[in-house]
């Protein structure tokens, strides 16, 4: 993320458009959450909230974590009209991912879903999320594929925003972690000239531990 992708970018790109996202959870935290027992989770760049608020709603207590405080109330205010104890189930914090420091909290479940970073504070980024993980618990990371960058949809002209699985799972002590997913599936999407374009998306999923 360059430098001047700051809040204050973020905090105008946000209120230049009334939603900037779906509002629907992203599919692959849907799959590869599945068959976990609710617990506490963290879910970074959390954005409007899709994400959290499903959790929240299958009985997870979350934390969301967004750069953009637009953003953020956005994502309180989607909450509460979610009913029911959604809106008590999680914590929103504004916090810049770049100077975030995860703390002494262990999470069951860290997810990260297209947080893009230059690969120096993304490495920094990658080793907070994974030390954040309780024993036993669940990291996971999806973003858009290197391959991505040799079809005609839209990315950002710089390689060194994207990574693979296997460049998260070279950062994890393998002694520590066990990768339980490690692929990058293919979707359909449409580029700007309405032409049907394969892509691809790096999906990560790995368990600290327990007997470390």
């Amino acid at each position: 993320m360059p430098e001047h992708f700051d809040q204050a970018f973020w905090d105008e790109h946000y209120r230049s458009h009334p939603t900037l996202w779906s509002g629907n959870p992203n599919a692959h935290l849907l799959e590869q959450t599945a068959g976990l027992a609710p617990g506490l989770a963290l879910d970074i760049a959390c954005g409007e909230g899709a994400d959290a608020i499903w959790l929240a709603q299958r009985g997870w207590r979350v934390t969301g974590l967004d750069l953009s405080a637009v953003a953020l109330g956005r994502a309180a205010a989607n909450a509460r009209q979610a009913g029911g104890d959604v809106a008590e189930r999680i914590n929103w914090v504004q916090a810049d991912l770049r100077t975030w420091e995860p703390g002494t909290e262990h999470y069951d479940l860290v997810a990260s879903h297209y947080m893009h970073l230059p690969s120096v504070p993304r490495r920094v980024l990658f080793d907070h999320l994974a030390s954040a993980v309780a024993p036993g618990g669940t990291l996971l990371i999806v973003g858009h594929h290197p391959s991505d960058l040799q079809t005609t949809v839209p990315r950002p002209k710089e390689p060194d925003l994207f990574f693979t699985g296997d460049d998260i799972a070279a950062q994890l002590d393998a002694e520590e972690w066990m990768v339980d997913v490690n692929e990058a599936p293919g979707r359909t999407v449409s580029d700007p000239e309405g032409r049907d374009v394969t892509v691809h998306d790096t999906v990560f999923r790995a368990h600290r531990r327990c007997d470390v």
